[in-house]
């Protein structure tokens, strides 16, 4: 699994790893019980704090996405894909009425913001 970050994007860096792994296990690349690297490993790898993926870790650990063994470290858990689904489909509907919002602003059309997004899914596939 490859975490990507983006430095100049507005959401906060734990933010775009906590998203990562979770889309990850609802895609299933991270199945139940899989272990997770250790905080340290992540860190280095992403070449980001270690406060910073302790408190990715801490967030997914709260929504019981995975879970901490003592001295073993972080394992993907069981979960309830319908409702994991749902914070997805929340989240996304959030971020597009910014996104609109911002279009409309900049004076777009409803059509050319359709259009627009159309677009992008097409060449998304």
């Amino acid at each position: 699994m490859k975490i990507v970050i983006q430095s100049q994007g507005t959401m906060a860096i734990y933010e775009q790893i906590v998203n990562q792994l979770k889309q990850a296990i609802i895609s299933r690349e991270l199945v139940v019980g899989e272990a997770l690297p250790s905080i340290r490993a992540l860190a280095s790898e992403l070449q980001v704090s270690v406060i910073t993926t302790k408190r990715a870790y801490e967030e997914l650990e709260k929504e019981g996405l995975i879970r901490s063994v003592a001295g073993k470290g972080f394992y993907v858990c069981e979960f309830n894909t319908d409702y994991l689904r749902e914070k997805q489909l929340m989240l996304f509907e959030k971020r597009f009425t910014e996104i609109i919002a911002d279009a409309r602003r900049a004076g777009l059309t409803k059509e050319e913001i359709a259009q627009m997004a159309q677009t992008l899914c097409e060449e998304a596939e």
